[in-house]
């Protein structure tokens, strides 16, 4: 089959199917799995495809069309303009992550020690250990597949973190001392978590989904334990759903945090939570 034939093959099958991103969807298997990008579609489309890579193309179709993210099929993710290695033992890093990200670079700070509690795949430490200059970092995660994902990331991008198996802050030494604790914690609600879309509910991990009952399980913890870990004048940056803005910031202005913050994403909804600890 020539090229252009079978990616139109693919586009025609995922729009009939109700896939909302059949174009791009398509683009991102065909570049990741076979190395086809949109240069190669325009300027190659008459040539025939060579047997195997049809053959590994069309699976990756059948997997998308189980609903299976692009991102597990892919392997890949982009996040703050790095590309990180995802699997089935990590959340997707998403673009409204991102904004938690910026806020700790909007500090201007350097030469930082970070804390990331729930890493995943490493990329909320990775991205500030990347931009923020003589910083370093520990990562904990629970999982030891979201570890191994972390580390891989860590290696690829050439950026150098420590990375710990721990149930939040359970393995981290009680003499360690950070200026930035920063957490993308569980924080769906038990039983909203088969209302998710196939994408999320039936494939992404539920471990770093399932926030307790009422969402807030792990925020309290971190409330509770940050202050130990974090340097005078140290701030707490958390990832929230939609919803937890107000709860969450009582649970830091309980805890001792000043200055607690807000802060919405790019679809104007709240997504991070910020406070600092002792001084300005």
């Amino acid at each position: 089959m020539k090229l252009s034939e079978l990616y139109g093959l693919f586009v025609d099958t995922l729009n009939k199917s109700g896939f909302a991103e059949a174009e791009s969807d398509s683009r991102l298997i065909f570049e990741y799995i076979a190395g086809i990008d949109r240069v190669k579609l325009t300027l190659e489309g008459d040539r025939e495809l060579e047997p195997g890579v049809e053959e590994k193309l069309k699976a990756a179709l059948d997997m998308r069309l189980t609903h299976m993210p692009v991102q597990y099929i892919t392997g890949y993710q982009n996040f703050m303009g790095l590309e990180f290695m995802v699997s089935k033992d990590v959340l997707i890093p998403r673009m409204d992550t991102e904004t938690l990200v910026e806020e700790v670079l909007r500090l201007g700070l350097s030469n930082v020690r970070v804390l990331d509690i729930c890493t995943g795949s490493g990329c909320i430490l990775l991205s500030i250990l990347k931009y923020v200059y003589g910083s370093s970092g520990v990562g904990v995660d629970i999982s030891d597949g979201a570890l191994g994902v972390a580390k891989a990331n860590s290696e690829a991008l050439g950026i150098d973190a420590t990375f710990i198996k721990s149930d939040m802050f359970e393995n981290i030494p009680k003499d360690e001392r950070f200026d930035i604790v920063v957490s993308n914690p569980p924080y769906i609600r038990s039983d909203v978590i088969g209302t998710l879309m196939s994408e999320v509910k039936d494939y992404e991990p539920l471990l770093a989904l399932d926030g307790s009952e009422d969402g807030l399980k792990f925020y309290r913890i971190i409330a509770d334990r940050a202050p130990e870990y974090l340097n005078i004048g140290g701030v707490l940056f958390l990832e929230i759903g939609y919803d937890q803005g107000a709860e969450v910031s009582a649970l830091l202005y309980a805890a001792g945090f000043m200055d607690v913050e807000v802060i919405k994403d790019l679809s104007g909804l709240d997504r991070v939570v910020s406070g600092r600890i002792g001084l300005i």
